[in-house]
């Protein structure tokens, strides 16, 4: 059976990614469903090891994992290394003897504990000091339960982790609570939500997004562009340069470096700089979000039968968020750029094939199985196909966003 894991953000006060919860499927069946929890469990530990390994899907960062009571008291979760494991504890798990007896060893040997969902009242309260991370539900839970939670956690010492934070709202009041971390979609929303125009200090990168998705790409007039950009010529030249192409000889000019990559490459790279360029003051994850959405989507494209689509699905993906990076109407953004119609439509959620794959992406990210079963039916794509590619994506996100030197860290 295919491995089916996705990974959330959580990210810290600064909005930096603290960690990654995996979210994960046994085969085509939703792990919650499954007949035997703690076997499910043990598959994904197992999948996360071999396949395609903890480090490929958190970059090195933490990752929370699920855990049932029998996954805990039995050991298994020791398969996974201290240094980048947090033990997230069902809310179902009771604290009885053998429980509370295995998360001591397992804090013994260096793991961070997380309580997934505490609430009033929860048979974990009298236990809450051996948690490193207690998770509070900010949609189950009203402001005066948030703030409450607040108070009482912080006192027996544990961070505060706010999850399924929808909005920038509910984000400023729990980090004003004192949470230190927060886990849901609010940084892919734009913050403003009014119909205003693209801010007059991104329109020159709007530009060059439309100049470089033109049909029929001109060289010549992006050469003149990139000439007269001193970073695009500087980052242009570093990214040719690098030993990812295997190219031996330098690079000098950017004719040459243009003539290199070719069309479609140009165009991928291109799309990587000037949005994080665009996205200076958005966190670092809006961007890896938005070109995973992309390259996912572009290899997706042979198995549901749009390979001749393939550049055009990788712009759906990425400009997808868009509309967050510029705090802008989507619909205002894409008037400015000459990209296919049914493109746009996909983007702004008219029916048909090309937002079905949308949704997949999207779907599968987010860990909603169910809608991406559904909609891989609909579309006669293979499910199997779909998390090899997730995986494959997730690599050349953080491949090109490092090469490239189109993050804010370059």
């Amino acid at each position: 059976m295919d491995a089916f894991i996705a990974r959330q953000p959580i990210f810290d006060r600064r909005l930096g990614v603290y960690a990654y919860e995996l979210l994960f499927r046994s085969g085509f069946k939703d792990f919650f469903d499954h007949p035997d929890p703690d076997q499910a469990s043990s598959k994904v530990i197992a999948d996360s090891l071999l396949l395609p390994g903890l480090d490929s899907m958190t970059g090195g960062r933490p990752a929370f994992i699920n855990v049932t009571r029998e996954l805990l008291v039995g050991g298994g979760i020791g398969l996974l290394p201290a240094s980048t494991t947090v033990v997230e504890i069902l809310e179902s798990v009771e604290p009885d003897r053998e429980v509370l007896e295995a998360c001591r060893a397992l804090k013994g040997k260096g793991y961070l504990l997380a309580l997934d969902d505490f609430a009033c009242g929860s048979p974990w309260e009298p236990w809450l000091g051996l948690a490193d991370i207690v998770k509070v539900d900010v949609i189950a839970s009203g402001p005066a339960d948030r703030a409450a939670l607040a108070r009482r956690i912080k006192q027996a010492g544990p961070k505060l982790l706010a999850e399924k934070v929808e909005t920038e709202t509910i984000h400023l009041e729990t980090s004003g609570l004192g949470y230190q971390f927060f886990q849901g979609f609010f940084f892919e929303r734009p913050t403003t939500l009014s119909a205003r125009d693209i801010p007059t200090s991104k329109l020159h990168e709007v530009q060059l997004l439309r100049e470089i998705h033109r049909p029929g790409l001109d060289f010549s007039a992006l050469e003149a562009i990139i000439e007269h950009e001193v970073g695009l010529s500087y980052k242009l030249l570093r990214y040719i340069n690098a030993a990812f192409f295997g190219w031996r000889g330098n690079v000098d000019s950017i004719r040459h470096a243009l003539m290199l990559l070719g069309e479609r490459d140009i165009r991928n790279w291109a799309s990587v700089v000037i949005m994080a360029g665009m996205a200076s003051d958005k966190p670092d994850e809006l961007v890896t979000q938005a070109l995973m959405r992309g390259r996912h989507c572009e290899l997706l494209a042979p198995a549901a039968g749009l390979e001749s689509r393939a550049p055009d699905l990788f712009l759906m993906g990425t400009f997808s968020l868009i509309d967050a990076i510029l705090d802008c109407p989507l619909a205002s953004i894409l008037r400015e750029i000459p990209i296919a119609t049914d493109i746009k439509d996909a983007l702004l959620g008219e029916p048909g094939p090309l937002r079905d794959l949308f949704t997949v992406v999207v779907a599968y990210a987010g860990g909603d199985w169910a809608l991406v079963s559904e909609r891989a039916k609909r579309l006669g794509l293979d499910e199997a196909a779909i998390p090899a590619r997730y995986i494959e994506a997730l690599r050349w996100c953080d491949e090109s966003l490092e090469r490239s030197e189109g993050n804010r860290a370059a």
